[in-house]
């Protein structure tokens, strides 16, 4: 099993998961983080620290769409190990609708 990130980051980015990771299995999009997917090793301790419930086991139904994207995305976006900052406006994004179809981008972010 491993942990794999969802829809629900894009545009909200909030990073506490990243504070708690321990082997720095996450990697920056511009607008959502995601999951390598051979790096994690299954602790469980991201998904509590994730304000809007974007974490997930690859287990659940939902997570299977996702799996793909975050191994494909982990390989090419840099490696965040902290927290940076949040946008200001994620609180406003936290319960949008279809975040991946109106604002997924490809784009890397800044890593750590």
């Amino acid at each position: 099993m491993t942990y794999i990130v969802t829809e629900a980051c894009i545009k909200c980015k909030y990073m506490d998961c990243v504070e708690v990771c321990p082997v720095d299995c996450f990697y920056e999009g511009a607008n959502m983080l995601v999951i390598h997917p051979d790096e994690c090793i299954d602790c469980g301790v991201c998904e509590p620290e994730c304000p809007p419930e974007a974490i997930l086991p690859d287990s659940d139904p939902e997570a299977e769409k996702w799996l793909e994207l975050n191994k494909d995305y982990s390989e090419s976006w840099p490696n965040i190990t902290r927290k940076g900052e949040v946008p200001t406006d994620a609180d406003d994004y936290r319960d949008a609708k279809d975040k991946f179809e109106k604002f997924f981008s490809a784009d890397p972010g800044q890593g750590s």
